[in-house]
């Protein structure tokens, strides 16, 4: 029988390190305004090292069998809480729409319920399109936060409208996969 597994772990502390970030980043953002590109830059770097974490953290968790419940629970949280904020800090500061915001926030938050729907009858794994969302979602951010030069400034647009359509598409294939699971075992 294996020895459970200690919530004190490096996964779980990346997990706890990008929560902590969340309101470095916040502070950050708010202090550039959107418009010091000191400012701009090092609230760029806080996101992109917290995006790297949650990275790192599956792939310690994973390889290492450092998987615990704590960390199952927490890191879709700090997920949701780093590129939550940044979304709605965007908009906030016209860097972004509303309705791009909105539109991922509810996939993410849909998703995320969805899972905490089908646990009993099983996991929904994050799949290689929820990979490729999150990678052009952290893509587009970091574009919008970045001091880019007047003319660069629209293939940022490019991305996010990229991280958008993939992710209402990966939303719907998360739907599908979850009524799948939610149906009877006999109709399987």
């Amino acid at each position: 029988m294996a020895a459970p597994v200690s919530v004190w772990n490096a996964a779980n502390a990346l997990t706890a390190l990008r929560l902590a970030l969340v309101p470095v980043f916040v502070v950050l953002v708010v202090v550039s305004g959107t418009t010091r590109p000191g400012w701009q830059m090092l609230a760029c770097l806080i996101f992109g090292f917290a995006s790297l974490t949650d990275f790192v953290d599956g792939w310690i968790a994973r390889r290492f069998g450092l998987v615990t419940s704590v960390g199952k629970v927490a890191d879709p949280i700090a997920d949701k809480a780093l590129t939550g904020a940044a979304l709605l800090l965007l908009s906030v500061y016209d860097r972004l729409p509303w309705w791009v915001t909105v539109v991922i926030l509810v996939r993410e938050w849909g998703i995320t319920a969805l899972r905490f729907w089908v646990i009993r009858h099983g996991v929904i794994a994050a799949s290689r399109g929820g990979k490729l969302k999150t990678a052009l979602q952290t893509l587009a951010i970091a574009w919008y936060l970045w001091p880019m030069p007047a003319a660069l400034t629209v293939v940022g647009d490019w991305i996010m409208g990229a991280a958008v359509l993939v992710t209402v598409v990966t939303g719907f294939d998360y739907l599908a996969r979850a009524l799948r699971l939610r149906r009877p075992t006999a109709a399987r």
